[in-house]
């Protein structure tokens, strides 16, 4: 018995230390495996790609803040850290860390610097002013237009206090272009900050285009004689602008309907004629990039300036045999690239694809493999660098996603084709069998690598790098897409590119009308697929608002798909996309939204679906509630009119609780008693018994607010943090005493002033 008991414990003890060891091997198994990935990075030097990472995170931490970083400090914390760096270059394990906290305070300093470089004054309150300036940019619509105007004088305002310019509509098209001296009377507002917390600041980005006011013409757009005339750079683009102008309505005129206006944007970059049922059809089939002068126009002139001229040049036997022609071809297909840019307003988008394509035919110059992962590092570098702000926009993300995507795919279609010439050099003695299962294959495996299948995976690849990014900024996604992009891609290659080259030069000749009708007709034909693809069921999945942190983890999880070479470290996407995931399911949702002006707000009724409350509620804010909400539905079918009366607007939520907008100050005496949440752009009386109140003065501190219903409670999310001081996102004034009495009156009459509703 003793002795079948410790034979039994030894069999546990033996069985014990097997699975010991094996776990022990196990784990060295896969400790030999991360250091061989990791030697296999570093010998890749991929380490390098993610120093535009971590300078696009100093950019975050610098736009995020709620107090403005001291941009000597984060320089010095740059500097030192890089001295340190470089005496531990020789220490891989110190030098990694001690590089990327450089590259982290090297974005902060690039955003803060450029901050002070754009820094403008920007109005902080209703104005009407009589206004003189010259108009540096011109875009016509249909009815009306909208122009930004270089300020030179504002009536009343003083010179510290002028914007630099502003942003203006006009409900009549005036006979003016750019380059214009112009004085009018307007009405101006100060940039409008987020709907939503969380949400788009157009305050920001207005900051760094110096747009210091938005508003309307009030009256009569007069002509006038300028005191001194115009800078150089201001009469360059100014001529530039109405060249745009003169081609994007020939193109208009000449094509016809939604079909001329797409053409128009896709050549001359002016999309303001393009009607809201146009734009509904293209965003519902996934294709609304095809309005944009994007990297594939940018890439397909600098092809065609790089092949055609390297073919002309080839045609001669003594250039191609002595000369260098391939560089030649390239530093024409960068003046080309830089003249194109130039020739469609210069965007943020363009520019960012000019900065790749010169830095793709620098490579070429210096025989270097042009389509790399590297170079899009320096790309994105360049760009953070001269434009920090743009990694928060759309086009920034989208872009760079999309086109670091196609380079993976590319270089993994490149290591793959080395991988195949090694094994059959290795294996030439040895003869192969035909037939099998694989080599029944061997068709379908050549359609992915060079067929119709190959176009299909690259699109596959960009669109789901993207995919996270299009949900997070536009809270929508069209799974019909990869239909959509191949047949934009086909109408851009064949005949928008080559059509507007050619347009162009033709144009001062009169004899382009033919190019426009072959540029119409492609476009004919994919609007046509765009309404079938739109009227397909589950064309448009509307998603609802990210947490905040939910994009980063799903950025992250891009970046490490297409960055890293080896698979254990690729597999970390998998993770960082499902804690990015989780966020997108788990994002914050509301029952009560209030715009930061106050004078709508959006509330959950009894059907569960949002209605927006207001006077004169505004098209975008309600448009921005309805997405975060995942709701389709257009703004005006959403905005409750039969609440409102001449004194402000009334309804319930879904437990019962009243809400009320408040326009007129008599309306104050009633709704005080009776409403849960009052909401004001006026100063609210101080014996107004309402439970929550949301006035001007409180709306000033908190910015956009959102209210969810926990149980008898409200939770409050706003999105001014509290004591919130950037340059687009200032403190409040105080005002005390007769001053406040004098801002109250001066902001009453300002809003009392008629003009017409615009759009920032």
């Amino acid at each position: 018995m003793g002795d079948s008991a410790g034979s039994a414990v030894a069999k546990r003890r033996f069985a014990a230390g097997g699975a010991f060891a094996m776990r022990w091997r196990r784990s060295g198994l896969a400790w030999i495996a991360l250091r061989r990935a990791v030697e296999e990075e570093l010998a890749q030097r991929r380490l390098f790609l993610w120093l535009p990472v971590a300078v696009g995170a100093g950019v975050v931490f610098y736009l995020e803040a709620d107090r403005e970083p001291s941009l000597s400090f984060a320089a010095a914390l740059a500097a030192i850290f890089a001295h340190s760096a470089w005496f531990a270059r020789h220490n891989r394990a110190l030098f990694v860390p001690l590089a990327a906290l450089c590259a982290i305070f090297t974005g902060m300093v690039s955003a803060a610097w450029r901050s002070e470089r754009v820094a403008a004054p920007v109005l902080d309150h209703i104005q009407i002013a009589n206004l003189e300036g010259f108009i540096e940019e011109m875009d016509f619509r249909r009815e009306g237009a909208r122009f930004l105007l270089r300020l030179t004088s504002a009536e009343g305002m003083k010179p510290e206090a002028m914007p630099y310019r502003v942003r203006l509509t006009i409900r009549r098209a005036p006979p003016f272009e750019a380059g214009t001296f112009v004085r009018l009377k307007a009405r101006l507002l100060p940039p409008s900050h987020a709907s939503l917390p969380g949400g788009y600041d157009f305050a920001r980005d207005a900051w760094f285009m110096r747009l210091g006011g938005v508003g309307n013409v009030l009256g009569t757009l007069n002509a006038v004689e300028p005191p001194a005339p115009p800078d150089f750079f201001l009469s360059v683009m100014s001529a530039i602008d109405r060249g745009r102008n003169a081609l994007a309505r020939r193109i208009d005129e000449t094509v016809g309907g939604d079909a001329g206006a797409i053409a128009a944007a896709m050549v001359t970059g002016k999309r303001d004629l393009l009607s809201e049922n146009a734009k509904e059809v293209i965003r519902e089939a996934g294709i609304f990039h095809i309005i944009t002068i994007s990297g594939v126009q940018m890439t397909l002139v600098a092809a065609i300036f790089f092949v055609g001229l390297r073919r002309i040049l080839a045609l001669s036997p003594a250039l191609a045999l002595r000369q260098p022609i391939k560089k030649w071809a390239a530093f024409a297909a960068i003046a080309g690239a830089v003249f194109y840019d130039i020739a469609t307003g210069s965007r943020v988008g363009t520019e960012r694809a000019l900065f790749m394509t010169i830095i793709m035919l620098s490579a070429v110059i210096a025989d270097r493999q042009a389509l790399t992962m590297r170079n899009l590092a320096f790309a994105a570098l360049a760009v953070m660098l001269i434009e920090p702000e743009a990694i928060l926009g759309a086009s920034f993300q989208l872009s760079f996603a999309a086109v670091a995507a196609l380079v993976a795919v590319y270089e993994g279609r490149m290591a793959a084709l080395a991988r195949q010439s090694e094994d059959r050099v290795a294996h030439a003695a040895i003869p192969v069998e035909e037939g099998g299962p694989w080599a029944r294959l061997a068709p379908a495996r050549e359609w992915l690598r060079h067929g119709p299948g190959a176009l299909l995976f690259a699109t596959f690849c960009a669109t789901s790098a993207t995919a996270s990014f299009m949900a997070y900024n536009f809270h929508e996604l069209s799974p019909y897409v990869l239909a959509g992009n191949p047949l934009t891609l086909l109408v851009i290659e064949m005949f928008a590119v080559p059509g507007a080259l050619l347009g162009a030069v033709l144009y001062p000749l009169g004899l382009d009308a033919w190019v426009w009708h072959y540029v119409g007709a492609g476009i004919g034909f994919i609007m046509w697929a765009a309404r079938l693809i739109g009227g397909l069921p589950g064309s448009t999945i509307h998603l609802p608002a990210f947490a905040p942190w939910a994009v980063v983890f799903l950025a992250l999880a891009v970046l490490s798909a297409v960055i890293w070479r080896s698979m254990i470290f690729r597999l970390t996407a998998i993770p960082l996309a499902l804690i990015g995931l989780s966020g997108a399911i788990l994002g914050p949702d509301f029952d009560i939204a209030i715009a930061p002006t106050g004078d709508a707000a959006a509330l959950r009724g009894p059907d569960g679906q949002l209605a927006v409350i207001g006077k004169r509620p505004s098209a975008f804010t309600a448009e921005q509630w309805l997405r975060a909400d995942a709701d389709g539905r257009v703004a005006r079918a959403a905005v409750l009119k039969e609440a409102c009366d001449k004194w402000g607007c009334a309804a319930y939520l879904k437990d019962g609780r009243a809400v009320s907008v408040v326009a007129d100050k008599h309306a104050f005496a009633e709704d005080c008693v009776r409403a849960t949440v009052i909401v004001t752009p006026l100063f609210a009386p101080e014996g107004c018994a309402a439970p929550l109140i949301f006035d001007r003065d409180k709306l000033k501190e908190t910015g956009a607010v959102t209210l969810r219903i926990s149980g008898d409670e409200m939770l409050i999310r706003t999105a001014r943090a509290p004591g919130e001081d950037r340059p687009w996102s200032r403190p409040p004034p105080r005002h005390w005493g007769k001053a406040a009495l004098n801002a109250e009156r001066d902001d009453e009459e300002a809003d009392e002033t008629g003009g017409d509703p615009f759009d920032q």
